[in-house]
C-alpha cells in the first residue's frame, strides 16, 4: 500500500498595505517562508511545494532558489516546484537547477510542471502566447528526455535541436528526478499525464471536489490503458488550506483571502469575492480546506477516499496571512491533522 503523503504549498503571497499603497517587504517574506519550511520539516510533513510567479503580489519567481536555501536548513522534507511554468522555461536549465537542488538536499528534489494559469512569464521571457500549447508539449518532451538520458539528441519546432549533448549535473537516482504534471482540470492535460505515466496533481480551488472525480477516474483509466504499472500510480490534489482552532482567525482570514481573489479577478473579469462564497467553500462539500483541525482532516479524508489520493498539498499562504498564523497552521497541520489523515 502506498504511503499517503501530506505537504504544504505556497506561492509567496505578499500582503498589501492600503495606507502606504505598497506590498510587504520581500526580504522579510522570504525569511518567513524559510522558517515555515523548517518547521514543516521538523514536524515530519512529507513535502513542501513552491510556485513560480512574475507579479508584484508574489515574492517567488524562482522556486529552485528558495528551495535550495531551504535544503540547507531541512533534513527530510521533499522539495517540489508547484509549479514551474515549463512553457516559458528552458528545459535544460530546469533539469540542471533541480538536479543541483537534488544533490544539495540528498535526493529530495521533485519537479512539478504546468502550463501556468498566469501568463506574465511569456512576454517576460520572449515567448508568443499563440504557442502556449505547443511550447508545453515540446518542452515537456525535452525535459523528460534529459531526465532519462545523459546524452541527448532531440529535435522540435520551437527550440533549437540538441545533438548528442550532455546535461550535467545528474540527479542522485541514476540522474532521474520525479516529474509531476500539475493540471487545473482540462482533460487534455490529464490525458497527457496518463499517456506518459507521470504522477498527476490537480489544483482544486473552487467548486466542489466531487466534480473532479470523473477527471481523476479518466486519468486512472488512461494510465492503465497505456500500459503503466498501477503500483506506481500517484495522484495528488493541491487545495487552499488554513488550520486554526480559533474561530476568529478563520472568520478574519476571509479578508486576506478575498483581497487576493479580487486582485487576481480584477484582471480576469471576475465578480467581487463574497463572504457567502467563502463560507460555501468552507462547507463540507466545498473546495476550501479552511477550519479547525477536525474539519480540515475530515475533508482531506473524504477526498483521499474519493480520488484514491497518494498526496495532499495544503496551499496555505493565499492572501498572506501573518507569519504567526502561518506557523500555527503548519503546526496543527503537521500534528493534529496529520494524525487523523495518515
Amino acid at each position: 500500500m502506498k504511503k499517503f503523503e501530506i505537504g504544504v504549498g505556497m506561492f509567496g503571497d505578499l500582503a498589501f498595505d492600503k495606507e502606504t499603497g505598497k506590498f510587504a517587504n520581500p526580504q522579510q517574506k522570504l525569511q518567513e517562508i524559510l522558517a515555515e519550511i523548517k518547521l514543516a520539516d521538523e514536524l515530519g510533513i512529507d513535502v513542501f511545494a513552491l510556485g513560480e510567479h512574475h507579479r508584484p503580489d508574489y515574492v517567488v519567481s524562482s522556486p529552485e532558489m528558495v528551495l535550495s536555501a531551504a535544503a540547507s536548513i531541512t533534513e527530510n522534507i521533499k522539495l517540489m516546484s508547484a509549479v514551474i511554468v515549463l512553457s516559458s522555461a528552458e528545459p535544460v536549465k530546469v533539469y540542471q537547477d533541480f538536479s543541483t537542488l537534488d544533490l544539495i538536499s540528498g535526493g529530495r528534489a521533485e519537479i512539478g510542471v504546468g502550463r501556468g494559469s498566469f501568463i506574465e512569464s511569456f512576454p517576460l521571457f520572449g515567448y508568443d502566447l499563440d504557442d502556449y500549447h505547443e511550447l508545453f508539449e515540446e518542452k515537456l518532451d525535452l525535459l523528460l528526455k534529459i531526465n532519462t538520458q545523459e546524452n541527448v539528441t532531440w529535435k522540435g519546432k520551437l527550440r533549437a535541436p540538441m545533438e548528442n549533448q550532455t546535461v550535467y549535473p545528474r540527479a542522485t537516482n541514476n540522474g532521474k528526478l520525479p516529474v509531476w504534471i500539475a493540471v487545473g482540470g482540462t482533460p487534455e492535460s490529464v490525458l497527457r499525464a496518463a499517456r506518459l505515466g507521470l504522477p498527476l496533481i490537480v489544483a482544486i480551488i473552487g467548486g466542489l471536489p466531487r466534480q473532479f472525480k470523473p477527471l481523476i477516474d479518466f486519468y486512472k483509466k488512461e494510465y492503465l490503458r497505456h500500459g503503466h504499472n498501477p503500483d506506481e500510480m500517484q495522484i495528488g490534489i493541491h487545495s487552499h488550506t488554513l488550520v486554526s482552532e480559533n474561530p476568529e482567525v478563520i472568520d478574519g482570514y476571509f479578508e486576506n483571502y478575498a483581497a487576493q481573489m479580487n486582485r487576481i479577478g480584477s484582471s480576469r473579469g471576475w465578480s467581487a469575492y463574497t463572504k457567502m462564497q467563502y463560507e460555501g467553500g468552507r462547507s463540507k462539500e466545498g473546495a476550501l480546506f479552511i477550519g479547525n483541525s477536525d474539519e480540515v482532516a475530515e475533508k482531506i479524508n473524504v477526498v483521499k477516499e474519493m480520488f484514491g489520493l497518494t498526496r495532499y498539498i495544503a496551499h496555505m499562504d493565499v492572501g498572506a496571512p501573518n507569519h504567526e498564523v502561518m506557523m500555527k497552521s503548519i503546526e496543527l497541520f503537521g500534528t493534529k491533522v496529520a494524525e487523523k489523515v495518515r
